[in-house]
């Protein structure tokens, strides 16, 4: 049986009571967390629980938005990943990756079997076929009816502005407009992002030596022009992890969380002094100074194991818990109106 907490009081510190090792992760992916605490419990290996836990909500779409099944404006899934090594700074990453359904273990090779730090596009597929993974195909029966219900509602909604024919009522091929007709003050699009609508899981795992990894995984916005990333595969927007201070993961509106590097801004005020929840609150709220109708999260966890959260745009936000002295995962939820 799963836990489930509503928490108002957002600060959790359990440094007393060994809260080493810990795996927190976005959302109620409850079989991410507890596939990776299984492999940490097992091995003390917080890079293969890690990896386990993002391949687990590969393989199972987690809630549509990891792995294969969200259609690009051209109906093509492709797949961003990350992974952050505490230890050394390192990074892994791969983003718009094509036809390899499994981003987070082809992020792990770019960790391991390369001294670069991002590989994406089909450069990137075939990375990964030379480590031995299979090519195949990304889109599932739901995505392709998904991609023709989208065609079918004149490409609705879509990511285009200051182009002809009007991206608001048709679809392309879309072609710049003059630039003395452009509106400057155009508001962002504003996507109803909730449990059923979101992007990305980022996980934190930390060993019983304080070791961190942080990472993420995410088929990334349904129907972004193609070759669009966003911020999860950016170490300190998607995640940023580091020893001895502690790490933090976000989800939400990754075009505008990529411009604040959220995950590094909270790790960074860990290593100020803050505690978790004054660090993920204040991420979130340089976000909002500037965008105030942000929808996204970000969690944060410090090396000895306290963890917390704060979150905006949503009634309210779950994250997923597994540390010592549990018997099983909990599940999380904080109000992000009382959150800001």
């Amino acid at each position: 049986m799963l836990g489930f907490v509503l928490f108002l009081v957002l600060s959790c510190n359990a440094a007393e009571d060994k809260a080493i090792p810990l795996v927190i992760n976005t959302w109620k992916f409850t079989e991410a967390t507890e596939r990776a605490w299984e492999v940490l419990s097992a091995s003390s290996n917080a890079l293969n629980a890690l990896v386990a836990g993002c391949s687990r909500c590969e393989e199972l779409q987690c809630d549509g938005t990891v792995g294969p099944g969200s259609p690009d404006e051209s109906g093509e899934t492709t797949l961003d990943a990350l992974i952050m090594d505490g230890e050394n700074m390192n990074i892994g990453a791969v983003a718009n990756l094509r036809e390899i359904k499994n981003a987070i273990g082809v992020a792990k090779h770019v960790l391991l079997q390369t001294e670069h730090s991002l590989l994406s596009g089909s450069q990137a597929t075939d990375f990964a076929v030379s480590m031995g993974f299979q090519k195949e195909s990304l889109s599932t029966n739901q995505s392709k009816k998904m991609w023709e219900n989208w065609r079918n509602s004149n490409c609705q909604p879509n990511f285009w502005r200051n182009v002809k024919p009007n991206p608001k009522s048709e679809c392309g091929p879309y072609s710049p407009i003059k630039r003395n007709d452009i509106n400057s003050c155009d508001k962002r699009m504003k996507y109803n992002f909730n449990n059923n609508n979101h992007d990305t899981i980022g996980m934190i795992v930390i060993d019983s030596h304080s070791h961190i990894y942080a990472g993420t995984s995410t088929n990334g916005a349904k129907f972004k022009i193609p070759g669009r990333v966003g911020d999860s595969p950016i170490p300190g927007a998607g995640a940023y992890a580091e020893n001895g201070i502690g790490a933090a993961a976000a989800t939400g509106d990754g075009d505008v969380m990529m411009r604040f590097l959220p995950s590094f801004t909270a790790v960074e005020n860990l290593r100020n002094g803050m505690q978790p929840r004054e660090a993920a609150k204040n991420a979130i709220d340089r976000i909002l100074k500037y965008y105030p109708d942000f929808t996204g999260a970000v969690i944060v966890a410090r090396y000895t194991g306290e963890f917390s959260a704060a979150c905006a745009g949503m009634k309210k936000f779950p994250f997923s818990v597994r540390r010592n002295k549990q018997t099983n995962v909990q599940v999380i939820e904080i109000d992000c109106e009382l959150s800001n």
